[in-house]
């Protein structure tokens, strides 16, 4: 092609000018980039950023300045080549960079179900049980007969009650929707995407985390046009919101409101439970070492707390308000990580529910209600889990409805109608030399400044026993627990260190209820063993006086009116009651609470309703209730 030019070129004299060119015509450096939904690919740049570094109008004049006519002419063949490779160039980069994004994705599984599922998905259709079937269903387990089955968190779960009659146990069995291969993928897919929505847990309200949740997974299904069936999608959603919202596996027994406890006590070891009906019983849910030890991890942050090797064992308040005590891998305790829930119920106990259950008689209600309203101390003692706070937070209904009330516990657990109501909470500290830390002694302290009518102290144990009882000898009404199977034994807990109350300040208490665990008819029942008033010191013997009122007859499971009250007669006295009135209110109150258990009244806010209206307007709820004297 230089042939026909006139003029001899000497090849050596252009040196830069082939250098120039055959810098600009080799291949571009290969740079990553990041293909969205896909890998980190070698791409070639972009043909912007290619004729951005190939600047060939400031090479054209930097090299003509310095060129022969002859040479110009070189240069503009060489330059018109030049331009048709790189045009050329450009093309193949905008086809391989078109071929990556499309083949690239199918790498990963949402890629992959793409290429199967084309559709646009604007509109998801709703789950609905009468057209799309059930979400979760159980045939049974071999070798065990079914005893009941009911519902704990309607249509996602339920709990079935199995018996294995060789062995002679129960299986508390949680069914939960069962997932296909497809639908696994599906959500571990989902789960490893949502990672980074860290901020669900900056949203307080539970609602609203359930609406950021749905709306990503709804996002992703839209964004990748994914075709899947209303019944697909709500079983990812209901396992999404179980485990980036609830509390995971063990969720159905968290809503199960039959179970008292629950208890992990190691890896590879079936969930114990503590069931209202059946007592002890292990369930079908397991943890694996590792996911065990990153379920209490995560427990304890969900609680506000820390635990490490460092610290492995935490007492901690749940966000549902439950009790839980947990430890960490094997330092404390040899079979591995561990969790004891002291479960929380979101409807309180109430005086109807203790005389359906026959841990308290009508007639002992009526008894103490008369004693509460009238300011009338009160301790429930007995061993654990003998239904202690539950029997106090009963009695508290008996509380007058506008009364000045101050509760202190180190974890919520009453829970009252009354507007008029502190409720006070200890607190631990925020460094290992102790500091910020309140605990029950400073918030008594506190509470008596409050100006109380009604002071409820979730249990005495140490020092704050004897503020609370100077607080009882100044005429604040106090109620409490604590831990003692017999009316001695709490006097000589109370006298002793590390509570140390003078034996003088004991005379304050008016009443003591002592209670227990025990067996009726074969099964474990809750039980008020007697209930007993402190009356005087004796001047001889200088021991402290009782008398039992009602005591439990264990051979008729029947509750016995034993002796006479002090505190009824000191009642009768204060009001100017003659003793028929005194029978009289007795006897309307017992009658009260017949009729609500006659009638199936349950419900909190109905029961309380007729407990106060009766101590405001008596005369009008006897007669609403038709209530007589025979």
């Amino acid at each position: 092609e230089l042939e026909d030019i006139p003029g001899e070129i000497e090849e050596e004299e252009i040196p830069s000018v082939e250098g120039s060119l055959e810098a600009l015509s080799t291949t571009p450096k290969k740079e990553e980039v990041q293909i969205p939904g896909g890998e980190k690919q070698k791409l070639s740049e972009n043909a912007d950023a290619f004729m951005r570094r190939l600047n060939l109008d400031d090479t054209k004049t930097l090299l003509k300045d310095h060129m022969t006519p002859e040479k110009q002419a070189v240069f503009e063949l060489l330059e018109e080549k030049l331009m048709s490779d790189v045009e050329t160039r450009i093309k193949k980069l905008k086809e391989m960079q078109t071929k990556v994004l499309e083949e690239e994705p199918t790498k990963t599984f949402f890629g992959k179900i793409k290429t199967f599922f084309t559709k646009e998905t604007e509109n998801i259709e709703a789950y609905d049980i009468s057209l799309h079937g059930p979400l979760v269903t159980f045939e049974g387990l071999e070798g065990f007969n079914e005893i009941e089955r009911y519902w704990v968190n309607e249509p996602y779960s339920f709990v079935v009650i199995l018996f294995d009659p060789e062995n002679n146990t129960h299986l508390y069995y949680a069914a939960e929707p069962v997932l296909t291969d497809f639908e696994e993928l599906f959500l571990r897919e989902i789960k490893e995407r949502l990672k980074d929505v860290l901020l669900v847990e900056t949203v307080q309200r539970e609602e609203d985390k359930k609406k950021i949740i749905t709306a990503k997974v709804i996002q992703l299904v839209r964004d990748y046009a994914i075709d899947i069936t209303p019944l697909t999608l709500e079983k990812v959603l209901y396992y999404t919101r179980r485990d980036f919202i609830y509390f995971g596996k063990i969720d159905p027994l968290m809503h199960d409101n039959r179970i008292e406890d629950i208890s992990s006590n190691g890896f590879d070891i079936p969930i114990y439970l503590y069931h209202k009906k059946y007592t002890n019983i292990p369930t079908n849910i397991y943890y694996k070492e590792k996911d065990l030890n990153s379920y209490v991890i995560r427990l304890a942050q969900r609680c506000g707390k820390h635990i490490s090797v460092a610290e492995p064992m935490i007492d901690a308040t749940m966000p549902d308000g439950s009790r839980i005590q947990m430890t960490l891998g094997t330092e404390v305790t040899s079979r591995g990580s561990t969790f004891t829930i002291r479960k929380f119920s979101e409807i309180p106990v109430t005086p109807i529910d203790m005389i359906n259950w026959n841990t308290f008689s009508a007639e002992e209600m009526a008894y103490l209600w008369v004693c509460i309203e009238n300011n009338k101390s009160l301790i429930f003692s007995g061993g654990t889990a003998s239904g202690k706070t539950s029997s106090l937070n009963a009695v508290s209904l008996f509380i007058p409805p506008q009364a000045k009330i101050v509760t202190l516990e180190d974890t919520r657990e009453l829970k009252l109608p009354h507007p008029n109501w502190i409720p006070g909470v200890t607190r631990a500290s925020f460094t290992p030399d102790g500091r910020g830390g309140i605990d029950m002694y400073e918030l008594l302290r506190a509470a008596l400044r409050q100006r109380p009518e009604f002071l409820l102290v979730g249990e005495v144990r140490g020092k704050e026993a004897l503020t609370l009882f100077q607080a009882m000898s100044t005429g604040h009404t106090t109620f409490s627990t604590m831990h003692a199977d017999s009316v001695a034994s709490a006097i000589h807990r109370l006298e002793n260190p590390p509570i140390s109350v003078p034996r003088t300040m004991i005379q304050a208490l008016d009443i003591i209820s002592i209670q227990a665990q025990t067996y009726v008819g074969g099964k474990r029942a809750r039980r008020n063993m007697k209930i007993v008033e402190i009356t005087d010191i004796d001047p001889t013997t200088k021991n402290i006086r009782t008398n039992d009122i009602f005591i439990w007859d264990a051979l008729t499971d029947k509750f016995l009116r034993v002796g006479e009250s002090k505190a009824l007669n000191e009642i009768m006295l204060r009001r100017g009651w003659s003793l028929s009135q005194l029978k009289k209110e007795l006897s309307n109150r017992q009658k009260i609470m017949e009729f609500m258990v006659n009638n199936k009244i349950t419900e909190f806010h109905a029961i309380s309703t007729i407990i106060h209206d009766y101590q405001s307007t008596p005369d009008k709820v006897i007669t609403k209730l038709n209530i007589t004297d025979n």
